[in-house]
């Protein structure tokens, strides 16, 4: 009963909240990458979670890979990084109602599956926003996996590390669908861990993309077993 009390609140807050962001970020535009961040560290605290940092952030890594289990992976990354990020979207995100508000008005990448041409569009996109000083943070595995294994990669995230020749940095958050599970709607309190791995070249190893996968997956297997 507690347990479906704790989802209905959360539920319900997490969406007046981000209203609440959508009409400020409207009226001052100026501070959108503010408003972001505040929301994301308040979700700590009106969620109840905690977050524990690995490794070190590469600030010149313009790319960053991270894998997928639950919205709270976007609220993590939100928090502690220091930079205005944009993130790589499916199309169906944009076309939400409520969320796909938020989105469009923080300038995100959005990706239509069905174009042919989804591919020129997005490297045109990651490069404006690169240019304008904003790090791209995006989800190779395409979806959210259940949490202990990653989902085969998807080639978008390749596909622009080498054609901009940008450095990488992977990003493994461990625990987060344990504590925000966005499918079921199930919500507790807990850690969530994010380990910072060092930063890659594409150019220095051309399968590069497949031990990405490897190390991502053996850190959150190390994570998990904590």
């Amino acid at each position: 009963m507690l347990s479906k009390i704790r989802s209905v609140y959360t539920g319900f807050e997490f969406f007046f909240t981000v209203a609440i962001v959508i009409v400020c970020m409207f009226l001052f535009r100026a501070y959108q990458k503010t408003f972001r961040r505040v929301w994301a560290n308040s979700q700590k605290y009106l969620i109840g979670f905690k977050i524990e940092i690995r490794g070190e952030l590469d600030t010149n890594a313009k790319l960053i890979v991270i894998n997928h289990q639950s919205i709270l992976d976007i609220v993590i990354l939100e928090a502690i990084h220091p930079s205005n990020l944009a993130w790589v979207s499916k199309k169906e995100i944009f076309d939400l109602p409520f969320l796909g508000q938020a989105v469009k008005l923080s300038k995100m990448i959005c990706v239509d599956r069905s174009d042919k041409r989804a591919i020129v569009k997005l490297l045109k996109d990651v490069k404006e926003r690169i240019d304008n000083a904003r790090p791209v943070a995006i989800f190779p595995e395409g979806t959210r996996s259940r949490g202990e294994k990653l989902l085969k990669f998807q080639i978008g995230a390749k596909i622009i590390a080498e054609k901009l020749n940008l450095t990488v940095q992977p990003v493994v958050i461990a625990n987060a669908r344990k504590i925000f599970n966005s499918q079921g709607f199930k919500v507790e309190s807990g850690t969530a861990i994010v380990s910072y791995l060092p930063s890659i070249n594409p150019k220095e190893n051309e399968n590069w993309y497949e031990t990405l996968h490897e190390d991502m997956q053996k850190e959150l297997t190390k994570l998990l077993n904590l």
